[in-house]
This record gives structure tokens, C-alpha cells and sequence, in this order.
């Protein structure tokens, strides 16, 4: 019988993982889940001036010939394309001869512009469709468009705020127990930093190896590996067949192998974590962490 099993007063350990299992959580959104403000504005900031300049172009007839003229007077301004087609590296190539396979590489760090680059890049802002946004004034202030652009990239960041909540979540837990039990603990453990910090010596699997948190009572280990699953995939079997195996190969080291997990896509995918559950001694949700069961595993 695990001991999660008598700590929660269950009959059995099937009890045990049936309750895991009906009290998952569908989401965990929280206030900055949505948008990364800060970095949406730290990208916007360096071209701002250049938006700006390039904004006089908005509703002009003769685009190409303006935007020539803009370009060679203003070469700074062609550091804002690539923000204005989504793009983060400061030169793109473009596939401009299908048959032969030929391209052509447009720079936008260059400092120092002869009339040949102006005209290539004055080109590359009409070929692009940037030119008959603007000449079409379907674009009326290129800082409010690019600020647009930069928060739909950072959606794509969304999947890595997810883990990172969870990860929140549960530190707020730990924090709070190992605070109450006056014990320590780390974010983001290596060897090297359970090493300097704490004095004790770990074998790990690969020298990159980190762990979401590692805890210290009195030189004892334990380890906390979390995640949450809003949806369902293969993602989650290898998850917890990599946890069998991590869970095993820290109990030798006498190191006590904890994982928190949680989210709808499990509902699916029980299998796998129940697999999980009935090789290793400690598997935790949300639920069971707001019932305080790390404080009593701890104790």
C-alpha cells in the first residue's frame, strides 16, 4: 500500500489513483497566460522611430518612388521590415527564380545604403505587399500594426507559459510547505547547484539534467517533476514511461522521486499514468496538493 494511500485514510491504492484520476483540472489560465506584455514592448521599442518615419508613407500614390526616397534619406528605417512581415532575423532570402532555384538576400542591419540597396530595398517592401498595405491605407499607424504582429508571435509562446503556470502553481505549494516545515529547497536543481548549495553529491543521466524543484530535509532528497496537460497526444505516454525511468534511477541514489501532474488530457490517457502509478511511490495532482499532502509526505 503507498503511502499517499494511508495519508488520505483510502482502503486501497485503486481508491488512491481513482481519485487522482476524477479530479483533474481543465485549465489552470491565469492573468499572464494570454500575452507577454513586457516582451511584446521590448521588441517594439528599438524600432519604434523607424515605424514612425515609415508611417508618412501611408496613403502615398507613387509608393515606390516615396519609399525610395524615405529608404536613402532614413536608412534606418529598413530595420522595422522584418518586424512588419513577422520575421526576427535581420536579413531574408527570397526564392525569386523558381526554374533556376536563384535567390536573393536582402539585409536590413546595414548602416551605410548606395542607391542600388535602396532601390533593392524598396523593392523588397513592394514585392512583400507591405507597399500596398500602406499606399492603400489599410494600415494607418505602423506602431499599432507591428504591436499587433509581435503579440500574435508571442501566441506562439503560449505552449511554454502553460508549463510554465504549472510550475508556478506548484512552487507556490512548495514554497509555502518547505517555509512551514523550515526546510530548503531549489527551482531548475542541477547537480552542480544541489552540490555548491547543499554539499551532497548526485549521479545524473545526462550533464543538462535539471529538475523542476529539489528539496532538502536534513540531507534528504526529494525531487518534483510537474507538468499539466490541457489536451491529449502521445506526449503524454512518453512522459510517464520517461518518469518510470527517472523515478527508478533516482530511488537508487536513495533520492525520493515526486511528480505532479494534472490536466483534461489525462482523462484519455489514464493507461500510461496508471502504469506510472503502479511502479512508483508518489504521484500528485492540483487537487491532492491543495489537501496538503506534500506537507504530509514531508513531515
Amino acid at each position: 500500500m503507498k503511502k499517499l494511500t494511508r495519508l488520505l485514510d483510502l482502503n486501497n491504492d485503486d481508491e488512491l489513483f481513482e481519485k487522482i484520476a476524477n479530479t483533474f483540472k481543465t485549465k489552470i489560465t491565469q492573468w499572464n497566460y494570454f500575452v507577454n506584455w513586457e516582451k511584446v514592448i521590448r521588441n517594439i521599442d528599438p524600432i519604434e522611430t523607424e515605424l514612425n518615419l515609415l508611417n508618412v508613407l501611408v496613403g502615398k500614390k507613387d509608393i515606390e518612388d516615396e519609399a525610395f526616397k524615405l529608404i536613402k534619406k532614413y536608412p534606418n528605417v529598413i530595420k522595422a521590415f522584418p518586424a512588419l512581415l513577422a520575421v526576427r532575423e535581420k536579413s531574408i532570402e527570397v526564392l525569386i527564380d523558381t526554374q533556376n532555384f536563384i535567390y536573393k538576400k536582402y539585409k536590413f542591419n546595414k548602416k551605410e545604403l548606395t542607391d542600388q540597396d535602396c532601390k533593392e530595398l524598396t523593392e523588397f517592401l513592394i514585392k512583400s505587399g507591405i507597399g500596398s498595405l500602406l499606399a492603400d491605407r489599410k494600415i494607418k499607424n505602423l506602431v499599432d500594426y507591428a504591436t499587433g504582429v509581435e503579440v500574435g508571435l508571442d501566441s506562439n509562446g503560449r505552449k511554454n507559459r502553460g508549463g510554465m503556470l504549472m510550475e508556478n502553481l506548484v512552487e507556490e505549494f512548495i514554497a509555502k510547505t518547505c517555509n512551514e516545515l523550515n526546510i530548503g529547497y531549489m527551482e531548475q536543481a542541477t547537480a552542480s547547484k544541489i552540490k555548491r548549495d547543499w554539499g551532497i553529491d548526485i549521479e545524473v543521466d545526462k550533464s543538462s539534467r535539471r529538475i523542476d524543484f529539489a528539496i532538502n530535509k536534513n540531507g534528504k532528497l526529494y525531487f518534483i517533476e510537474c507538468n499539466f496537460y490541457g489536451g491529449d497526444g502521445s506526449k503524454l505516454k512518453s512522459t510517464a514511461t520517461e518518469y518510470i525511468q527517472m523515478n527508478r534511477y533516482w530511488n537508487k541514489q536513495n533520492i525520493e522521486f515526486i511528480w505532479i501532474t494534472d490536466g483534461a488530457g489525462w482523462q484519455s490517457t489514464l493507461k500510461p499514468l496508471r502504469e506510472y502509478f503502479d511502479r512508483a511511490e508518489y504521484l500528485l495532482n492540483l487537487e491532492l496538493l491543495k489537501q496538503e499532502l506534500l506537507t504530509r509526505i514531508l513531515e
